[in-house]
C-alpha cells in the first residue's frame, strides 16, 4: 500500500468534526441542535494568573516604607493601568496594574494581583447538527456540503456569503478592484502581494478572505487580521487549482463557513471552508491510497504544483538521480507525462 497525504475539495460530502474545550468545562448545546459556525457551543474557564508586584525592588525603598506608598488594599477590584503605588514627591513615580484584577495580598512592600477569570468559548467552527455530546468537553457537528481545505490560517472563525473577486483563477486581489458591495461578505481573491490590500479590507467590514496564495512577508500581517483568512495553495504565486476555483465559482452566493484553524498534522485539523448543501445522497468517498485515476497535486520541483491524473502505480521505478522508489506515472494538464515518486503526491479528493 502506497499512501500519500489527502487535501479535500470535494462538492458534497459528510461531515463531521468533533469540537472540545482544551480542558473540562460546561457543555452548552444538546443533541440534535441546529448550529451555526460562530455560535459557542462549551466553555471553560483559564485558571487565574497570579502577577507579584514588588514595590520595595521598584522603588527601591525598605518594605515598611513601601507598605505607605501602595495605594489599594486588599480585596479591591481594579483595571489594567490603575495606579498601585505611588511615591507622591514632585516627581511622582507610579507603579500601575499589568492587568483587570483582584488584589488577593498586600505584604512586606508586595502586592498579589490575581487576573480577572475570563471564559475560555469554544465556537462550532461549522453549521451543522450537533450529533453527540461529549461530557464536559464539546460535541460532535456533522453536516453535509461542500469542503475546501486549505494550507494556511490565521485561526479566526466566521462565517457569510461568498463573493469571487474575479472569475481568473491567476488574477491577484488588488487594493483599486476592492469594491464597498464586498463588505460583510467572504472573498475568494486569488493572490496577495499588498500589504495594503489586507489593510483596505480590514476597513471594510469583510467576514472572510479565501486566498490561492500569499506573499510569505504578509505572513505576520494577515495573522493579525480581525477575520478569517485561508490559504489554499501556500506561499508565493500561484493560481487557485482548477478543482478548488470550480468549486467556488459553482456555490457563489451561498452562505460559507470558514475555519481558519492552524494545520496540525498531530491531531488532524486543517483550515477548512465548509458550504453547507442539502444532501443529494451522492456523497464523496475519500481515499489515501495513491491509485490510477485519482487527482494529486504534485509537490516539489520541477512540477511543484501541477495537478494531474495518476495513470500507473510502481512498487518501484528509477527516479532522477538514480534513485529507485514507489513513482506514479502522472497525466499533467497538457498531457504530457511524468514519474514522481509517491512521497511528492498529495491526493486531491
Amino acid at each position: 500500500m502506497m499512501l500519500a497525504p489527502i487535501t479535500h475539495f470535494l462538492p458534497l460530502t459528510n461531515i463531521r468534526r468533533p469540537r472540545l474545550l482544551p480542558f473540562p468545562g460546561r457543555v452548552l448545546v444538546k443533541a440534535g441542535q441546529k448550529v451555526n459556525a460562530i455560535e459557542v457551543i462549551a466553555e471553560s474557564h483559564i485558571p487565574n494568573k497570579h502577577h507579584l508586584l514588588d514595590i520595595r525592588r521598584a522603588f527601591g525603598v525598605s518594605g515598611a516604607i513601601a507598605d505607605g506608598l501602595i495605594t489599594r488594599q486588599k480585596g479591591e477590584h481594579i483595571q489594567k493601568g490603575d495606579i498601585v503605588a505611588e511615591t507622591g514627591k514632585v516627581f511622582s513615580r507610579v507603579i500601575r496594574a499589568p492587568v483587570d484584577g483582584s488584589i488577593v495580598a498586600v505584604s512586606n512592600g508586595q502586592v498579589l494581583i490575581e487576573a480577572s477569570d475570563a471564559p475560555l468559548q469554544l465556537q462550532a467552527a461549522m453549521p451543522g447538527v450537533v450529533r453527540e455530546i461529549i461530557q464536559e468537553r464539546g460535541a460532535v457537528i456533522e453536516v453535509n456540503g461542500v469542503l475546501l481545505q486549505g494550507m494556511w490560517g490565521n485561526g479566526k472563525i466566521d462565517f457569510g456569503l461568498l463573493q469571487l473577486h474575479s472569475s481568473n483563477p491567476e488574477a491577484p486581489l488588488m487594493v483599486e478592484e476592492i469594491d464597498p458591495i464586498m463588505r460583510g461578505s467572504v472573498l475568494a481573491g486569488g493572490y496577495c502581494g499588498d500589504p495594503g490590500v489586507l489593510q483596505t479590507l480590514a476597513e471594510s467590514s469583510l467576514r472572510g478572505l479565501i486566498l490561492s496564495s500569499l506573499h510569505p512577508d504578509l505572513v505576520g500581517l494577515a495573522a493579525g487580521m480581525s477575520f478569517p483568512i485561508i490559504v489554499l495553495e501556500g506561499f508565493n504565486r500561484q493560481p487557485f487549482n482548477p478543482a478548488a476555483f470550480n468549486l467556488l465559482i459553482s456555490n457563489e452566493k451561498r452562505d460559507v463557513s470558514l475555519n481558519a484553524a492552524d494545520w496540525d498534522l498531530i491531531g488532524g485539523v486543517r483550515p477548512e471552508i465548509i458550504i453547507p448543501l442539502p444532501d443529494s445522497g451522492m456523497l464523496s468517498t475519500e481515499f489515501d491510497e495513491v491509485a490510477p485515476g485519482l487527482t494529486v497535486r504534485i509537490q516539489g520541483a520541477p512540477y511543484a504544483n501541477l495537478i494531474g491524473t495518476v495513470l500507473e502505480v510502481y512498487n518501484q521505478a528509477s527516479l532522477p538521480g538514480g534513485l529507485q522508489g514507489p513513482a506514479a506515472e502522472i497525466r499533467l494538464p497538457d498531457k504530457e507525462r511524468v514519474l514522481v515518486p509517491i512521497s511528492n503526491l498529495e491526493i486531491i479528493a
